[in-house]
C-alpha cells in the first residue's frame, strides 16, 4: 500500500508552525504556483483526452450521431449536454431512441431553427465544446483562390465564421457568440456587399443587433439594387435600408418621372412572371412594352433566383446577350458561378457565355466557382 504521509516528489507541503513568517510566505508562494502547474498540466491533458474522443469517430464509447452535409459525426451525449444547454434539453427528450447499434440519430437541418451550420464548421464547434480550444480553420473552406488575397475578409471566410456563429447562438455558447461577433463585425466595412448580406442574415435571425445595423448601413452606402434588396433581404430590413438611402440622397425635385415610374412597373412585372416560371407571359410583356429582355435584366434575374428549367427557357428565346454586364458589372455566368449550380453554368458555356469576363475589381467567374 502507497505511504500516503511520504512527501511528493514535486509539491511539499511544511507547517507553518515550525517555519518564520517570511519562509511561510516563500513556501506558499511556491505552493500556489506549484498547484497552478498542476492545475494547468491536468487541465491541458483532460483536454487533450477529451479531444481524442471526438477524433475518433468509429469509438464504442459515442452514443449519438449527428448527419451533417452527408457526413456521420459521432458524439458523446453527456458532454454536449454538459457544455450546451441546447443539446441538454434536447437529449432530454430522447433517452430511449436508439437505434440497433444503440446510438440516436440527428440531422443538422432538422434540430436547427434557422440558419445553417456545414460539417468542417460544426467540428471545429464540437472540438471547443470537447477541448475548450478554438481550432484554426481548415484552409480549404476559409480561403478563396484569389491570388493576392489576404482571406481576412473573402467569401469562405465570412461564411465559415457566418456558420460558427449559427451555432454559437444556437447551441447557446455565450463566449463564442462574443469571438464571433468581433469577427463578423471585422468583416463588414471590408467584404465586398454581396458577402455582406450572409452577415446581415445571420445578425437579423440571431438578434445580434449591433452588428445588424452596421450591415443595413453598410447596404445602404453599396450600390446593390432594389431588386436584390427584396429578395434577399428580409421585409423590414429591406425597408430599413431604401430609407437610409432616401434620408441621404434626398433632393429638392428628385422624383421619379411617370415615364421612369411605368418603365420600373414593367420591369417588375417581368420579374414576378419569371418567379412564376411563366415565360410565355414573359414573351407576352415584352411584346406589349418597350423594354428589352437585356434592358430588364432578366437573364440576370433568372439566373440569380429561378429554377434552371426557367433558364434554359430564358435562354431559349435567343433575346439577351449572355455577356451583358448588369449595374454592378456582373455578367450572367459571374452570378451563375457564385450560385454553384452546374446545369445552368452548361447551359451559359453551350450559348458562349465568356469565362475570361472579370468583374470591376478583378474577379472571375472560376474564382466565385470556387469561392
Amino acid at each position: 500500500m502507497a505511504n500516503y504521509s511520504e512527501p511528493s516528489s514535486s509539491i511539499s507541503f511544511t507547517s507553518p508552525s515550525h517555519i518564520s513568517n517570511g519562509s511561510n510566505l516563500s513556501s506558499s508562494s511556491m505552493i500556489s504556483e506549484a498547484r497552478s502547474n498542476l492545475e494547468i498540466i491536468s487541465l491541458n491533458k483532460l483536454s487533450s483526452h477529451l479531444g481524442k474522443l471526438l477524433l475518433e469517430s468509429d469509438s464504442n464509447y459515442g452514443d449519438a450521431v449527428v448527419m451533417v452535409e452527408g457526413s456521420h459525426v459521432c458524439v458523446h451525449r453527456c458532454i454536449l449536454a454538459a457544455r450546451s444547454p441546447f443539446f441538454d434539453d434536447l437529449f432530454k427528450g430522447d433517452k430511449d431512441c436508439g437505434e440497433k447499434d444503440g446510438k440516436i440519430r440527428y440531422k443538422m437541418r432538422d434540430i436547427l431553427p434557422f440558419g445553417n451550420v456545414g460539417y468542417d464548421a460544426f467540428l471545429v464547434f464540437l472540438n471547443y465544446l470537447y477541448t475548450g480550444k478554438m481550432k484554426s480553420a481548415p484552409l480549404e473552406v476559409s480561403n478563396c483562390v484569389h491570388e493576392g488575397c489576404p482571406h481576412d475578409a473573402c467569401r469562405p471566410a465570412i461564411m465559415f465564421a457566418v456558420e460558427l456563429m449559427y451555432a454559437s447562438v444556437i447551441f447557446k455558447v455565450p463566449e463564442l457568440v462574443s469571438l464571433f461577433q468581433r469577427r463578423l463585425l471585422n468583416f463588414v466595412d471590408k467584404a465586398l456587399v454581396e458577402d455582406v448580406i450572409p452577415i446581415l442574415l445571420v445578425a437579423f435571425h440571431c438578434e445580434l443587433t449591433h452588428i445588424l445595423t452596421q450591415c443595413v448601413h453598410r447596404v445602404a452606402r453599396s450600390d446593390l439594387d432594389d431588386v436584390s434588396l427584396e429578395k434577399e433581404l428580409p421585409i423590414e430590413v429591406s425597408r430599413d435600408v431604401k430609407s437610409l438611402r432616401c434620408k441621404s440622397h434626398t433632393k429638392p425635385g428628385s422624383v421619379k418621372s411617370e415615364e421612369e415610374a411605368l418603365r420600373e412597373k414593367r420591369i417588375k412585372q417581368i420579374h414576378k412572371a419569371l418567379d412564376s416560371d411563366d415565360v410565355e407571359l414573359v414573351k407576352l410583356l415584352l411584346t406589349e412594352s418597350n423594354i428589352t429582355l437585356d434592358e430588364a435584366n432578366a437573364l440576370h434575374y433568372a439566373v440569380s433566383y429561378c429554377d434552371q428549367k426557367v433558364v434554359k427557357e430564358v435562354l431559349g428565346l435567343d433575346l439577351a446577350d449572355v455577356n451583358r454586364r448588369n449595374s454592378r458589372g456582373y455578367t450572367v455566368l459571374h452570378l451563375a458561378a457564385m450560385r454553384k449550380e452546374p446545369s445552368i453554368i452548361v447551359s451559359l458555356l453551350d450559348k458562349r457565355a465568356s469565362v475570361l469576363e472579370t468583374t470591376r475589381d478583378g474577379q472571375s467567374t472560376l474564382g466565385f466557382a470556387n469561392g
